[in-house]
């Protein structure tokens, strides 16, 4: 990790109503994988606790990092006037939790699949594998706006899209899509809403694929000193001697046999 430091705020805007992308010098760019986080902290002297956002995109050798956020309370309303309103420096601490294992899956078939505010974090991955000549196919489910569909697609892998109007790709889940357009894959990367990544298990146990998923949980330090974030393991953690493992710490990047979703 690089500790807390101080950067700038490159540019920031709207991509659809509520879901804002924040681009920042990042020092420690090429530091980050494919599936860490990173906390950013606010300015106004009353607020302490950082607000950790997935790493959507990184670009090594310009030293900038892109976040996707969605606004749902104080501290994301405050970043998304980063660069206009206010306060041209925002406080980062990063890289934080462990990524997706990107050097395992260079030799398989590889579904990547995002939901909603999964869809960010995916597209490094995306990027990163495609660098390496991996072969990638790409699933994002939607609500009823689209964001980010024309960065998957300019990696050059497949992109299919479902949607719970139908008005972007397949209307239903992301399993209908996978099953509509008879998608097969060696290995399944997800990030999403928990009643997806369930379904996606169900899929993988089925289609005996292997299948990672990165969890989202509410969390106060970021690095799995305070255990606000513990999510239940299949197996006894090794920190706590339980049923639980750190989702900032241990993950959030799961084998999905290594926790109870």
């Amino acid at each position: 990790m690089s500790g807390t430091m101080r950067v700038k705020v490159l540019g920031q805007h709207e991509l659809c109503k509520g879901i804002f992308k924040l681009e920042l010098a990042c020092p420690f760019a090429k530091e980050i994988r494919a599936g860490q986080f990173v906390n950013l902290y606010m300015d106004d002297g009353t607020h302490l606790l950082p607000r950790p956002i997935s790493v959507c995109d990184v670009d090594a050798g310009a030293q900038t990092v892109t976040l996707v956020y969605r606004v749902v309370g104080f501290g994301t309303d405050y970043f998304s006037g980063l660069g206009e309103r206010f306060a041209e420096e925002i406080r980062i601490f990063g890289p934080l939790g462990n990524g997706f294992p990107a050097e395992e899956l260079l030799g398989e078939r590889v579904m990547l699949v995002g939901g909603g505010l999964g869809i960010p974090p995916m597209l490094y991955l995306a990027k990163t594998l495609r660098a390496e000549g991996a072969e990638v196919q790409a699933v994002l489910g939607y609500r009823d706006e689209e964001f980010l569909l024309d960065d998957f697609q300019q990696t050059g892998a497949p992109v299919y899209t479902a949607s719970d109007t139908g008005s972007i790709g397949t209307k239903g889940t992301v399993i209908d899509a996978i099953r509509q357009n008879g998608l097969d894959c060696g290995v399944i990367c997800a990030c999403g809403p928990m009643p997806m990544l369930r379904a996606l298990k169900e899929y993988a146990l089925e289609q005996k694929v292997r299948l990672y998923v990165s969890l989202e949980e509410r969390m106060a330090c970021g690095i799995g000193a305070c255990l606000a974030c513990v999510c239940e393991s299949a197996g006894v953690d090794g920190h706590s001697f339980v049923h639980n493992k750190r989702v900032c710490k241990d993950g959030p990047v799961f084998n999905a046999g290594e926790v109870v979703l």
